[in-house]
C-alpha cells in the first residue's frame, strides 16, 4: 500500500487533542495555518519558558495510524488527532525516517527534524499511556513512539488520501531524536 495521509487536525488553541478536518493548509517556514503552533519561534508552551527566541522546529506533528492501532490492540482507545498530531498517515515507517528526511504531500512538503518526545499530559489523557509512547528497551535504548516532527519547507494543502513521498536527505543518514 503506498503512503498516504489517513486524517488532518487542527487547534487554534493548546489543547492536548486536534479536531479532525477536511484538510489542513501548510504555510511554508510556519506550519499548519490557524495551528495554536504556528510560527518561526517555538510554539510549545514549555518551549517558550525556557527560550521564546528558538526556532520553531515543530511546526507539522505527523503519526502513523498504525502506532494508533498498536495502542487500541493493547486496549487504549486513541483515535486520529487524540494525541495533537496535524497528520496522521498510514504505510511509511515515520519513526525510521532520518534528519532532513522531505515527505511530499500534495505539493506542500515537511522536513522531518526528529522524534517527539511524549509529554506528561499524554499520562492525563489516558492512564498508562506515556509508557506505551515512551520507554526504555530490553538493549537500553529509549523508544518513543509518539511520531515525529517537522517544518514547512514548501507549503500548500493536505487533505486525507492524499499520498506521500518520501525522499531521504542527501549525505550521511542521522538517526532520529527528540526534538
Amino acid at each position: 500500500m503506498p503512503a498516504q495521509v489517513v486524517a488532518v487536525h487542527v487547534s487554534g488553541v493548546h489543547e492536548f487533542s486536534k479536531q479532525a478536518v477536511e484538510r489542513i493548509v501548510l504555510d511554508e517556514g510556519l506550519g499548519v495555518r490557524g495551528d495554536a503552533h504556528y510560527g518561526v519561534t517555538v510554539q510549545h508552551r514549555s518551549r517558550v519558558a525556557q527560550d521564546p527566541s528558538q526556532p520553531n522546529l515543530r511546526q507539522v506533528h505527523l503519526i502513523p495510524v498504525e502506532v494508533l492501532e498498536q495502542l487500541g490492540r493493547a486496549g487504549y482507545d486513541v483515535a486520529p488527532g487524540d494525541l495533537g498530531e496535524n497528520i496522521t498517515t498510514r504505510g511509511i515507517a515515520l519513526l525510521d525516517l532520518t534528519v532532513g528526511t522531505r515527505l511530499t504531500i500534495a505539493g506542500a512538503t515537511v522536513t522531518v527534524m526528529g522524534l517527539r518526545n511524549p509529554c506528561r499530559q499524554i499520562e492525563d489523557f489516558r492512564p498508562g499511556l506515556l509508557k506505551r509512547l515512551v520507554h526504555t528497551t530490553d538493549d537500553g535504548r529509549v523508544e518513543r513512539l509518539a511520531g515525529v516532527m517537522g517544518v514547512v519547507s514548501r507549503g500548500g494543502t493536505v487533505a486525507d488520501g492524499d499520498p506521500i513521498e518520501v525522499e531521504p536527505p542527501p549525505g550521511p543518514a542521522m538517526p532520529l531524536t527528540r526534538v
